[in-house]
């Protein structure tokens, strides 16, 4: 008697969070269709080793945009389109980064300009090296001591956050605005310790940004154990640098992102899924972000063969633009507002292809605890945190109109050893984590279809 009025219970309590056995079911299927038969995998290795690094207005990513086309119409769905984005375009090439040693000669180091610096116009800047561990050891030096000289910035990635996206929140101002504060007291060009949570040698790029009435001088970044040289020589020595980059701004061109759906058999509401089919222009852009797109395909196409009749609109949106613009992210959130298309829910795999651990949630407390209410349907797959509140670079244009946003959160502790970096490549993706992070997301998308 104690067990039946137990189950009861249990079934009255899921019923009234709108879960059901039903529900649990149904994310085994999911679950058996996407590990047995998912193509997310092969798909990933035809995009990073056909295609390669991506970046936007390159001529690799106008290729991954007819790539990405016709593997929507080949998972099922109702409509693809391409949505035209104007899109800035920067271009790194020909670089190099030398220290000068105690006999004279000067010595190569392994380097990468910042995403979005301008060169050097192809001629060798040099200057002395000053180093400076914090914002706050840089604000404190009078611009005179900066003057003509190159600014250090030897910030090391918090190895004391377990969440390693805290770390990367943390050091990442360093990036984004070493240049500028360079600039604004005089110096040459800006030196950044790479934003990486692997002691190698590997730079790591990724967007910078200048400021208005402010010279527009280069920005590079080395690896850790350069970083870790450099700053032992520069205790027991002066040390003078030359840069010769070729990197800059070359305007901006029509580009599109790549957008495909299902149409909803109860009403045409939105639910998105996507991922940025951009990426920096060393590696292959496999965890970042081929994986998220990938993802987002599956979720369509397991709809589609399991016959799953989804009562709102499920639309795949594979971003254009993410690393050095969000360009893509803006206009799909302006079009939105000019159609006045009714959206419920948006999510994002841009994190990596890792095993997924939970999803974090953009929204309003009674929709947060709503999606929190199902957690035990997750469990059996890893999936366990639903604390976190953000949402993917993308989609922040829909949070801002009012739009529930969300990310999927895989294990982190990888990820940004490889971030950016020509490690990011097809062979440090793993099949199953890749495909149960597909599983989250359709799994998340059906009782999302199913509840709102």
């Amino acid at each position: 008697m104690k067990k039946i009025l137990g189950t009861s219970l249990l079934l009255f309590g899921m019923a009234a969070f709108g879960q059901s056995k039903e529900d649990s079911v149904q994310f085994r299927k999911i679950s058996t269709e996407i590990l047995n038969n998912g193509k997310g995998y092969t798909e990933l290795r035809e995009l990073t080793k056909n295609i390669g690094h991506r970046l936007s207005g390159s001529e690799a990513y106008e290729k991954s945009v007819k790539w990405a086309e016709q593997k929507l119409r080949d998972a099922g769905a109702d409509k693809v389109w391409l949505q035209e984005v104007m899109i800035p375009v920067w271009e790194r090439g020909k670089e190099s980064l030398n220290i000068q040693t105690p006999n004279g000669k000067w010595k190569t180091l392994k380097m990468l300009s910042l995403g979005n610096s301008e060169g050097t116009g192809g001629k060798d800047v040099s200057g002395e090296i000053i180093m400076v561990k914090s914002m706050e050891e840089y604000d404190r030096l009078p611009p005179e001591k900066v003057k003509d000289k190159i600014v250090f910035f030897n910030y090391p990635f918090s190895q004391s956050f377990v969440e390693t996206f805290k770390a990367y929140g943390d050091a990442s101002k360093y990036r984004t605005t070493a240049a500028a504060l360079t600039a604004k007291k005089g110096g040459k060009f800006a030196i950044v310790r790479s934003l990486s949570s692997a002691f190698d040698d590997v730079p790591h790029t990724g967007a910078m940004r200048y400021e208005d009435k402010v010279s527009k001088i280069p920005a590079v970044a080395i690896g850790s154990t350069t970083a870790d040289e450099l700053e032992a020589l520069l205790k027991s020595q002066k040390v003078n640098a030359k840069l010769n980059s070729n990197c800059g701004m070359k305007g901006e061109k029509l580009s599109h992102s790549v957008i495909g759906e299902i149409t909803g058999k109860k009403d045409q509401s939105v639910i998105v899924v996507g991922g940025h089919l951009d990426s920096w222009d060393v590696g292959e852009g496999a965890h970042d972000d081929g994986a998220g797109i990938v993802q987002s395909i599956e979720v369509l196409r397991t709809f589609k063969k399991l016959g799953i009749q989804n009562n709102h609109t499920i639309r795949v949106v594979c971003f254009a633009n993410e690393e050095n613009g969000v360009k893509g992210g803006i206009q799909y959130g302006k079009t939105v507002k000019e159609k006045n298309e009714k959206h419920l829910f948006a999510i994002e795999s841009d994190a990596g292809g890792f095993a997924p651990r939970g999803i974090a949630l953009d929204m309003d407390y009674a929709k947060r605890n709503q999606i929190k209410s199902w957690s035990n349907l997750f469990l059996p797959y890893g999936v366990y945190n639903f604390e976190e509140r953000f949402s993917g670079t993308d989609l922040y244009p829909l949070h801002d109109m009012g739009i529930p946003a969300a990310e999927l959160m895989p294990d982190s502790q990888r990820y940004f050893d490889i971030h950016h970096t020509e490690e990011d490549t097809f062979e440090k993706v793993n099949r199953r984590e890749l495909l149960l992070g597909a599983t989250a997301l359709t799994q998340i998308i059906y009782m999302i279809d199913k509840n709102w």
